[in-house]
């Protein structure tokens, strides 16, 4: 009975069943656990804080009219170029030219009946020759150019700059050519022949105060010929300052033939102090009332604004003009609240901008916000990173991600971050000690954008601990 059991095909089922059932229970309930393991290395770490911020130009201003009037004269417009001191704009000045010469006249008279009761004719004479000189002085440097002369077209004019002082009127004649260190100027007319390199740096031309420059960023060619008007009577300035001096003229004439009238009558009273204050007081509202009809450009950049029209009545605090600085640009960013706290001044900086693709740019942080922006409920600061290097392509408004070094460690214990267990505990490792897990309790230090995170203490070179693959929650 026995062996038909045995032999029966339930029996060896059976057995079947139970031999697979015990593989099972040995291969899934008796076999070890494995582990893999991240050992403690020392390296350096490089914290940082990655924000996107947007190009904005270094200066940007709107300007108007001090006061109402008609304006007479523009000279710029949309797009234009200007340097910081252009006029761009002027109202109808004549009544307050009028004024002006009115009061230097008075002025000067004060002064004189003032200074002596005699009526000192020799320092009426050698005030008058003074003021003579200087009003001459000022109309023979009415804002002077190099104008280009050359038959191929204008090209980009050297930079005049000084006073110009050997008093008597003509031209420079200039030529560019080719030398050793570049581009080379010779001058003729006004002074002896001479040349010598045009840079970026003023050098003189001549001996008589003025000084020529080139701005590296533009393209000088050579066989170029250029002028130098003294005065310049197309300046802006020009028939202002030929007024000035007319009337300075007249005004010795009319003031000297004065003083010789009264030399020979004794005990002429001379005026008080007051007097001569209040004469001043008319000079100096005069002048505001001239540069409050000016406008004037305070920086070197681009007009984005301009509309001013001659005919135009123009009202006080109405911007009409606007300009933005080509010097260079800088970059505006929000950091958040958990961020702001990171950045310090001076922190380097790297940069991508979207307008310019696969180009990085270096710069950095040069303005942080004392006090928080909160745009409809989202709380920044904000961050102003300058560029080291100034760059013809860069635009107002370009997207830029920025990286900001925050912090950086040489020689440091690191570890990925997912060799760390984070919980409500604490922070941890886990080790095998005895085929057993065991946390380790370690203290962290500064993070990098790769996942590397400093460990301050709790670790060792070398050590091997459990790669747990994710922070705990």
């Amino acid at each position: 009975m026995l062996k038909k059991i045995i032999k029966s095909k339930t029996f060896i089922t059976i057995i079947v069943v139970v031999v697979i059932i015990f593989g099972i229970f040995l291969l899934f309930f008796n076999r070890k656990p494995s582990y893999q393991f991240v050992t403690v290395t020392r390296d350096s770490v490089t914290e940082s804080v990655t924000l996107t911020g947007n190009t904005t130009p270094a200066q940007s201003v709107s300007l108007s009219f001090g006061s109402s009037g008609i304006i007479s004269d523009t000279f710029s417009d949309l797009g234009k170029q200007v340097t910081a001191g252009q006029v761009l704009a002027e109202l109808n000045m004549n009544d307050l030219l009028a004024q002006l010469h009115s009061a230097q006249a008075g002025l000067v008279i004060a002064k004189q009946n003032a200074s002596s009761s005699n009526n000192n004719i020799d320092n009426v004479v050698a005030e008058q020759n003074a003021l003579v000189a200087n009003a001459y002085r000022t109309l023979l440097n009415s804002t002077l150019q190099a104008q280009s002369i050359s038959n191929l077209g204008a090209f980009d004019s050297p930079t005049v700059t000084g006073t110009y002082e050997c008093g008597k009127d003509g031209v420079y004649n200039l030529k560019t050519y080719s030398s050793a260190g570049g581009v080379s100027i010779m001058y003729s007319g006004l002074e002896p022949n001479d040349s010598f390199l045009l840079t970026d740096v003023p050098r003189p031309l001549g001996k008589c105060g003025l000084y020529l420059s080139f701005d590296k960023s533009k393209i000088l060619y050579t066989d170029q010929q250029f002028k130098i008007e003294i005065p310049n009577k197309n300046a802006a300035n020009y028939n202002a300052n030929q007024n000035a001096y007319q009337l300075a003229l007249k005004t010795r004439i009319k003031t000297i033939a004065a003083a010789q009238a009264n030399v020979a009558v004794p005990g002429l009273p001379s005026i008080n102090d007051s007097e001569i204050v209040q004469a001043q007081a008319s000079v100096d509202s005069a002048l505001a009332k001239i540069k409050n009809a000016e406008i004037f450009a305070p920086i070197t950049g681009t007009i984005t604004q301009f509309d001013a029209k001659t005919g135009q009545l123009a009202t006080p605090g109405t911007p009409l003009v606007s300009i933005m600085s080509t010097d260079g640009y800088e970059v505006d960013a929000g950091a958040s609240e958990t961020d702001v706290g990171k950045i310090a001044l001076g922190n380097k900086v790297t940069m991508t901008l979207d307008a310019l693709p696969n180009e990085t740019f270096s710069g950095s942080v040069f303005y942080i916000a004392p006090a928080q922006t909160n745009t409809q409920g989202v709380i920044t600061y904000q961050i102003k990173i300058s560029f080291d290097r100034a760059d013809p392509r860069f635009k107002s408004g370009f997207t830029a991600n920025i990286n900001i070094e925050t912090d950086h460690k040489d020689n440091v214990l690191i570890l990925p971050q997912y060799g760390i267990l984070q919980n409500d505990q604490g922070t941890f490792v886990e080790t095998l000690v005895n085929g057993k897990v065991v946390q380790n309790p370690v203290t962290l230090g500064i993070q990098d954008q790769k996942g590397n995170v400093e460990i301050l203490s709790g670790v060792t070179e070398g050590e091997q601990v459990l790669n747990i693959g994710l922070k705990a929650q």
